[in-house]
């Protein structure tokens, strides 16, 4: 018996495509993990290294880089970046249409 799948092309935010609360939220501190982890990396930090740096346990930068992120608010992943030597600025700006604002990140 053959079945039929179905592929569905995703909204480019896998939170709000699963239906999360708060879903450009959790999307946001997603970018912001990886932005951290590509530091810690290229850095070539080991974990204990990056944790004492942070300011944080070993296990805690464990759980952070795999992606357990929830009880992390975006302020303070904010500011894992500023101590990683990261410069934060953060721009308002009128959206290009009447839709409503998003939240996003970039990188220079």
């Amino acid at each position: 018996m053959e079945t039929e799948e179905k592929v569905k092309r995703g909204s480019g935010n896998v939170f709000a495509d699963l239906g999360c609360p708060e879903s450009e939220i959790h999307l946001l501190k997603a970018e912001l993990v990886t932005r951290i982890d590509r530091i810690i990396r290229h850095q070539k930090l080991k974990q204990v290294e990056a944790a004492k740096l942070l300011g944080l346990s070993q296990s805690d930068v464990s759980r952070l880089l795999r992606g357990d992120f929830r009880d992390y608010s975006v302020e303070r992943l904010l500011r894992l970046l500023t101590v990683l030597g990261r410069d934060v600025e953060i721009i308002l700006r009128e959206p290009c249409s009447h839709r409503q604002g998003r939240l996003s990140i970039g990188a220079s």
